[in-house]
């Protein structure tokens, strides 16, 4: 079993946690939080000891690190895991600038560590097997691609403020799909934003709702779109057109029950947001992980797919900013 030093108790980390807690694979041996009330809770749930970060990194028995903590602290704790020796799987972005990130993969490269970044679309069991198949050439050559990423509710202004913006924060998780799918590097951006779903958002220097078009050198062609608001919930796209058909991976609701009367076939909600709807595709992520440094196999994503999504997500700033397309 490897062990496990958790940097980082909300939200998502508590996901990991409890994930890693139950995986027969892995043993959570210590938790870290800026903050000590959501550390110790999740502590107490899981029968796990509260330690500082410095503590854990020193600890040679642990062997790995999953990070989870805020954006701004990502770099320097991978660097330090790393230095430390440790296995590091980190949530996504590793930073929100992309120097940043060059010079943080290059400390991971030196120390000789794996590093995982977390992009878990890339695990969801529905869009897996749509890539696969794909791989598999059952529609020819990729021409096309459309993903649809659409929130149920805008987050925090708060967050809003610290996260970036909407094409680094929400629109990275997509970036890096389209990377997945393509099977080729995207050189050229296109993006448009708008402020619709609330003006705060707007004051705080950000879009709520935005389109992107990346071009790759062989002319392959990927349309993204995003809201920070579906009022029938969080909406999960992706269809790919190619030179023989075409592959599409629909919407999961709630149950695949349908109610038919006089006013027609009903359904059930689409699943309400990520935590939901992506359940199956952390616990797969983090079992790649962790046969990854079982086997010494090298895990993906990797630092540098964590890199190229953010170097499209500064792409696609700067051209929504700008108006003009941008080259990466």
């Amino acid at each position: 079993m490897i062990t496990i030093g958790l940097l980082g108790a909300g939200r998502i980390g508590a996901l990991h946690g409890r994930n890693i807690a139950i995986s027969p694979k892995a043993k959570l041996v210590a938790i870290a939080d800026a903050v000590a009330a959501p550390a110790e809770a999740l502590g107490t749930e899981l029968g796990v000891p509260v330690r500082g970060v410095e503590d854990i990194l020193a600890d040679t028995s642990i062997q790995a690190i999953v990070i989870c903590s805020s954006t701004d602290t990502h770099a320097d704790l991978i660097e330090a895991a790393a230095k430390a020796g440790k296995a590091i799987f980190c949530e996504k972005p590793v930073d929100l600038s992309s120097d940043r990130i060059k010079a943080c993969l290059k400390v991971v490269e030196t120390a000789g560590v794996p590093l995982m970044i977390g992009f878990n679309r890339r695990f969801d069991p529905h869009f897996a097997a749509l890539q696969a198949r794909l791989a598999e050439g059952e529609i020819g050559d990729v021409e096309l691609v459309t993903i649809l990423s659409r929130d149920p509710a805008p987050p925090p202004i708060a967050y809003i403020q610290r996260s970036g913006g909407l094409f680094r924060d929400m629109m990275i998780h997509d970036f890096d799909m389209a990377r997945f799918l393509l099977g080729d590097e995207p050189v050229e951006v296109h993006a448009v934003g708008s402020s619709l779903v609330d003006p705060a958002i707007g004051q705080a220097g950000d879009v709520d709702t935005a389109a992107v078009l990346l071009k790759t050198a062989s002319g392959k062609i990927c349309q993204i779109s995003n809201s920070r608001r579906a009022t029938y919930g969080y909406d999960q796209r992706i269809e790919v057109h190619g030179a023989k058909g075409m592959l599409r991976a629909h919407n999961l609701h709630e149950s695949a029950v349908e109610v038919a009367d006089a006013s027609g076939f009903r359904g059930a909600p689409v699943m309400n947001f990520f935590l939901e709807r992506y359940t199956p595709a952390y616990r797969r992520e983090l079992d790649q992980f962790l046969d990854c440094v079982t086997s010494g196999k090298a895990p993906t994503p990797t630092g540098h797919d964590g890199l190229r999504a953010q170097v499209l997500a500064d792409a696609a700033t700067l051209s929504a900013q700008t108006g003009m397309p941008q080259k990466v």
